[in-house]
């Protein structure tokens, strides 16, 4: 292929790189975690979110339970055995309570990713969350973002006060019962050994065991910025790297959205693309059994080089 041909930056062509290799792709090895995204509307803006969610932002406006239970029943239909609850912060969702029945009346597990803030511990909401039957409260995990052990770090990120009334919720689902997990961010080059410690003394200062060790139970992201510039995930990269597609998220996930203005929701290839038109995979999770192009930065900077999944 002759210079001029190849794409003109990277990350802009769906099969090439802007060195001319051959893209790398990952096929729908099976559908095993649907994500429907409840809305951008949050409480808070924090100073990086990958979703731009905010008490401002409702491009991906809130999904109503009649909007969900179609992909509910398409999910399970495909043998998908878990579903995924994202934001924004969910709980501000008013079919939120509805959305979450259906889900485990279903069968399904249930991740919810939330704030655990002032949206969660609403009467409405607490109430409705302890009223689940036991067999749905043991389906249910809810992973509370905690961006830092610390409580400068973690506020600098989310606001004054955010540490505290985290720690709030945290330790209320884990006094009545819920199973709990909690998310953080590598955003500090701390080294992950000394991560997990300090999450499991911040925990036991609330009086909360949670085994720290396990990475389903601690889960530390990858950090994305808008500045990366990761290098572009060719087929030969698998083997230098030692990766599989089928470790990839987009192997086994789908996430659900309803656009502003939109008629109807639409299917993402992941969690993390949600306003790159290029990503969009049609109307029903079927259509969206495709094999996905990694051809955003964040394919590499978080699932192939970061080795993080939402799920």
């Amino acid at each position: 292929m002759a210079d001029g041909d190849l794409p003109a930056e990277k990350f802009s062509h769906p099969h090439l790189t802007a060195k001319g290799e051959t893209r790398a792709w990952v096929p729908l090895r099976q559908l095993e975690t649907l994500w429907l995204n409840t809305g951008t509307l949050c409480n808070i803006a924090c100073e990086n979110c990958y979703i731009l969610s905010s008490p401002q932002n409702d491009d991906l406006v809130y999904l109503s339970r009649d909007e969900a239970r179609p992909y509910l029943d398409e999910a399970r239909e495909m043998g998908a055995r878990e579903i995924g609850i994202t934001g924004g912060e969910p709980f501000m969702n008013p079919d939120i309570m509805g959305i979450l029945e259906d889900a485990l009346d279903r069968g399904f597990d249930v991740l919810v990713l939330t704030n655990a803030m002032k949206p969660m511990m609403r009467p409405r909401i607490t109430e409705g969350l302890m009223a689940l039957s036991d067999d749905h409260k043991a389906r249910l995990t809810l992973r509370v973002s905690m961006d830092h052990h610390d409580r400068a770090h973690h506020d600098v990120e989310r606001g004054e006060g955010s540490y505290a009334a985290a720690l709030m919720g945290i330790e209320w689902l884990a006094r009545n019962g819920f199973s709990l997990a909690i998310a953080g961010r590598s955003i500090w080059g701390e080294d992950e050994a000394t991560a997990r410690h300090g999450y499991g003394e911040m925990l036991e200062t609330i009086g909360v065991s949670l085994d720290v060790m396990d990475p389903k139970r601690l889960v530390i992201f990858a950090e994305m910025r808008e500045e990366d510039d990761p290098p572009e995930i060719t087929t030969g990269c698998w083997d230098i790297l030692g990766k599989r597609p089928d470790e990839i998220m987009c192997s086994s996930s789908r996430m659900v959205v309803k656009r502003k203005g939109a008629a109807h929701p639409v299917v993402l290839s992941c969690t993390l693309i949600a306003y790159d038109e290029r990503f969009e995979m049609g109307r029903t999770l079927k259509e969206a059994s495709r094999s996905i192009s990694l051809n955003h930065k964040w394919c590499a900077t978080f699932c192939v080089l970061g080795g993080s999944s939402c799920s």
